[in-house]
């Protein structure tokens, strides 16, 4: 799934949600409970708006940038006083 399809998932689940919060609290009343997930709902409802404002911005800046890698040797000297990993240097003895 793209990102796109992902963001329109969860925003119908979260519209389906309000509904239901909205039918219980029909039933259960104004109770500090359900004052509580009435809290929790919209909070969700904000972030998920804050969310979906903000990726496709970072989406859009990612971008990918090839790297061409020679087939040439590297030069040894690159690794002159390099120890082997895991081995430790080649003077000393492994562990």
């Amino acid at each position: 799934m793209s990102l796109h399809d992902d963001l329109t998932s969860v925003q119908r689940r979260l519209d389906d949600l309000m509904r239901c919060v909205a039918r219980l609290d029909e039933h259960a009343g104004d109770t500090l409970d359900m004052r509580r997930v009435r809290a929790t709902a919209d909070h969700l409802r904000d972030s998920l708006a804050l969310l979906q404002e903000s990726v496709p911005a970072a989406a859009d800046r990612r971008t990918l940038e090839i790297v061409s890698i020679p087939d040439a040797p590297y030069d040894r000297g690159l690794w002159a006083d390099a120890e082997d990993e895991g081995l430790g240097s080649p003077y000393r003895h492994a562990p």
